[in-house]
Order: C-alpha cells, then structure tokens, then sequence
C-alpha cells in the first residue's frame, strides 16, 4: 500500500505457526513476554523514510477485544471521518478458541 488514508489495525494471528501459540495470559506475564512492534513507512510529503517502535508488555494486552470503529459517515454530505476520541475503546470479543465462537 503506497499510502495510509486512514486508521490501520495491525493483527498478528495466532495460529499453529504462531510462538504464541498455546500461551495463555498467566504464561505471557510470569514469563515477563515484552512485544516490539517496528514500522517503516515513507513520507511523501518529506519523501523521507520514517520510522516508529514501540513496546508492549504482557500485562497491557487486553484479551478477547476487538478495537471500536472509529470511523463516523455523514449521510448528509458522504463525508468520511475519524473520531480519535475512540482511539483506545474495544469491544468484547470471543477467541477463535473458545466455546462461544
């Protein structure tokens, strides 16, 4: 994708192939599991790379939530918008593994 126009949610699934596979919340934390997440992208406005990082411990992950949408349609006028005052909601959500799903 040459560009971002909006909002992205970044997934790693947890399949079979997965080093998370078959790990679970308690395992994550009493093993200290820390997630380095590292983007690079280009700004076609300075046309420069650029880059972010950042870090996640096991204790601030939230299990079973999916991100709230943050994108609001105007029927009136089609426009499109983002409302990050939403940035940090989520929506209970079964796991693939349980009994629910």
């Amino acid at each position: 994708m040459a560009i971002f126009p909006l909002s992205w949610t970044i997934v790693h699934p947890i399949d079979d192939s997965s080093p998370m596979a078959g790990l679970s919340p308690e395992e994550l934390q009493a093993s200290e599991a820390e997630f380095l997440v590292l983007l690079t992208g280009f700004d076609e406005t300075f046309a420069q790379t650029v880059h972010a990082r950042s870090s996640y411990r096991a204790d601030e992950l939230v299990y079973g939530a999916r991100f709230v949408s943050m994108f609001e349609h105007d029927e009136r006028d089609g426009l499109l918008s983002v409302d990050l005052a939403r940035i940090h909601e989520v929506l209970s959500t079964p796991l693939s593994g349980d009994a629910e799903s």
